[in-house]
């Protein structure tokens, strides 16, 4: 008995080494990028620390019904060179255009108003439609108010274009074809499919 356990012990030992796993396998790599996702805050919050620190402020003004708001959240704010950008330029927001809750800032109340909120009225400029970008300067005045779903790569040149206040310096037109090829277009890659 001893003997055929002994060989028996051997084998499986012989077994075991000769294992090697599969190179087949797949591997899940790991981007630096993931994990990372805007900064968002709330508008009063973004009230707050514009006070202390100003910094431009970005707002995603959409619904919870809205289709291209949720394709927007998954393909334009999921990408890296955006980000990026906006965690370092801006004071990211969200605002639920048919909110309940009453938002007070800077002594003035905003409330619902039938089906859309007054915050939301307010910068929308009455033009309601889901989703809505709207850029506010560091002093916390209107810049531009831009309507509609915006691919990566288009929401990436508008976002840089009012960050870098190229605004004031040359038309966006301008700006696409020669700045930002430049200096901002290596950032963000050339398919931009989303995740």
């Amino acid at each position: 008995m001893r003997l055929s356990a002994l060989f028996f012990t051997l084998l499986l030992v012989g077994l075991l080494a000769s294992f090697r796993p599969s190179t087949n396998l797949p591997v899940r790599v790991v981007h630096a990028h993931e994990g990372k996702k805007i900064n968002w805050i709330s508008f009063r919050e973004a009230f707050e620390l514009n006070q202390k620190a100003p910094r431009k402020v970005i707002i995603d003004v959409y619904t919870g019904w809205c289709g291209w708001c949720k394709v927007m959240d998954q393909k334009t704010f999921t990408q890296p060179a955006i980000i990026d950008y906006v965690n370092e330029h801006y004071y990211a927001v969200k605002l639920d255009a048919e909110q309940a809750a009453d938002i007070t800032v800077g002594g003035q109340t905003f409330r619902k108003q039938g089906s859309a909120h007054e915050l939301a009225i307010n910068l929308l400029q009455g033009k309601m439609s889901y989703p809505s970008t709207v850029f506010l300067d560091e002093k916390m005045a209107m810049i531009q108010p831009i309507a509609g779903y915006l691919e990566p790569r288009m929401f990436h040149q508008i976002v840089t274009y009012f960050g870098g206040n190229y605004q004031a310096k040359e038309p966006f037109d301008a700006f696409k074809a020669g700045t930002y090829v430049k200096e901002f277009q290596p950032a963000m890659p050339t398919t931009t499919s989303g995740k």
